[in-house]
């Protein structure tokens, strides 16, 4: 194979590749002993069907599966031999091809950029660490407290009111007939909160203890028995006995009940926490930070193709006249975002930064856990979305990114409290309103753009010529 470069114009090049006769050849031999031993011809045994036979049935289909596997393992080596980072698909132009005959192709490609990143280390940001107070802490583990409130048993001539846990048997009837699930042992219901029936709770305040209570309810649409869905059902209920609630005691045995070794751990555990909830949007700022110090960054010529790929995503759902009026502005915002992944990832790739099978799926399992109840269905769909996942392990790799940036790069670390943070949020929610973050919000489909990673593994030929069937080996 020889390749010559030709016809540079900025990042755009052209490369002549020329690929012999033999070589040619020498590929159609291999194919040709490769379904030799697997067609099955009428009046051949297997493996003896002569190349002419071969030939004459198959040939337009061998050698154009000859010239595919050509094409793609000459322009991918043509581009690496020449280190050429393709920014978008290679077009390929053939000049000479047949049987018997040498190749000779075009490749027109845009290249990627050549970025520096040495300035990064010199970037400045905040680095924020929120100090918790004790109070904010015993303020977090009281409400904890007061969302599991302990029962005591309440006095034998004692009337049920709202808050009491009342426990009941009941037997239910409609139409005076008994019906599937219409019976109950050990209820309990926290009167007040209308969990059970609608209306229930309000008709068992002021029983007692051993009382028996007569109760109506209209049986609701998920009820199981769908000839019963909207029926009044009575029920007759048992009053087993009544329970008051009282405070729940913040001590070690609370503490141990929430999974904890003591007070003193879950006091650690839940300050950590609020600290993780603040951090986490504090990050975010860093990272902001970091973003648009980037943005100032230079970058000599942007590939126009990512630009115009860009700006079709950014004007998503937009009427044709619309997006034409916004297209300078959709270009500012384009040429920034391109910019910023190029130089995350060429960033990345000097840093040998990967992401592993194993941080891809802590990561989906991370996703399970924002959405209990619904873990089935989260997996289904990074199963079956290829491109969901892809895209989930471009946030892991960006994230990676980041956070080597943030060890490079020249931070400003400040310890603020819970009130400095929030006051420092609600200042950054109201100053992020610009082209960008506005075009965030309106565009639900915009995604950020991240550099191609190298050449890339598949190069196919975008030439006019008929397909033709692969060969069949039966």
């Amino acid at each position: 194979m020889k390749v010559t470069v030709e016809n540079k114009k900025g990042l755009n090049k052209d490369l002549k590749v020329f690929v012999d006769k033999k070589t040619m050849n020498t590929y159609m031999d291999e194919k040709y002993e490769e379904i030799k031993s697997s067609v099955n011809l009428k009046g051949f045994r297997p493996g003896k069907v002569p190349r002419e036979i071969l030939k004459r049935q198959f040939g337009k289909a061998v050698f154009n599966e000859v010239l595919d596997k050509v094409l793609k393992d000459t322009s991918t080596k043509a581009l690496e031999e020449n280190k050429i980072k393709p920014a978008g698909q290679p077009k390929l132009d053939l000049k000479i091809y047949g049987e018997d005959k040498d190749l000779e192709y075009i490749i027109s490609v845009t290249e990627l950029p050549k970025v520096e990143v040495k300035s990064i280390e010199n970037i400045k940001f905040d680095n924020y660490s929120v100090k918790i107070d004790e109070k904010e802490t015993d303020k977090r583990i009281n409400e904890i407290a007061k969302n599991q409130p302990n029962f005591k048993e309440s006095k034998l001539d004692s009337k049920a009111k709202e808050g009491d846990l009342v426990i009941f048997d009941y037997n239910a009837t409609v139409d005076e007939k008994t019906f599937k699930g219409g019976e109950g042992k050990n209820t309990q219901l926290t009167l007040g909160k209308d969990l059970f029936l609608k209306g229930f709770d309000n008709q068992l305040i002021g029983v007692k203890k051993n009382d028996e209570k007569i109760v109506e309810a209209t049986l609701p649409e998920n009820f199981p028995e769908k000839n019963l869905v909207g029926k009044k059902a009575k029920f007759n209920c048992k009053i087993i006995t009544i329970k008051n609630p009282e405070s729940t005691k913040v001590n070690d045995e609370f503490a141990k009940n929430l999974g904890a070794k003591d007070l003193k751990d879950l006091k650690s555990i839940v300050t950590k926490q609020i600290n993780d909830e603040y951090k986490n949007s504090l990050d975010r700022l860093s990272k902001n930070q970091i973003l648009k110090e980037i943005e100032k960054f230079k970058v000599n010529e942007i590939p126009k193709n990512l630009i115009d790929e860009e700006i079709k995503i950014l004007s998503q759902g937009m009427s044709d006249e619309d997006a034409k009026k916004s297209r300078n502005n959709f270009e500012e915002v384009a040429k920034k975002r391109i910019k910023v992944g190029l130089i995350l990832n060429e960033f990345g790739e000097q840093n040998k930064i990967k992401v592993s099978e194993q941080e891809l799926q802590a990561e989906v399992q991370k996703q399970l856990k924002m959405m209990p109840g619904q873990e089935k269905m989260v997996m289904d769909f990074y199963q079956k979305n290829p491109s969901a996942l892809a895209s989930l392990r471009g946030t892991v790799y960006e994230d990676k990114i980041i956070n080597l940036i943030k060890e490079k790069a020249q931070s400003n670390n400040k310890e603020i409290s819970k009130e400095e943070a929030e006051k420092i949020l609600k200042q950054s929610q109201n100053q992020e309103q610009s082209f960008d973050e506005k075009i965030e919000t309106k565009k639900a489909k915009t995604k950020k753009v991240i550099a191609k990673k190298s050449a890339p593994k598949s190069t196919k030929a975008k030439v006019s010529r008929k397909k033709t069937k692969k060969v069949s080996k039966k």
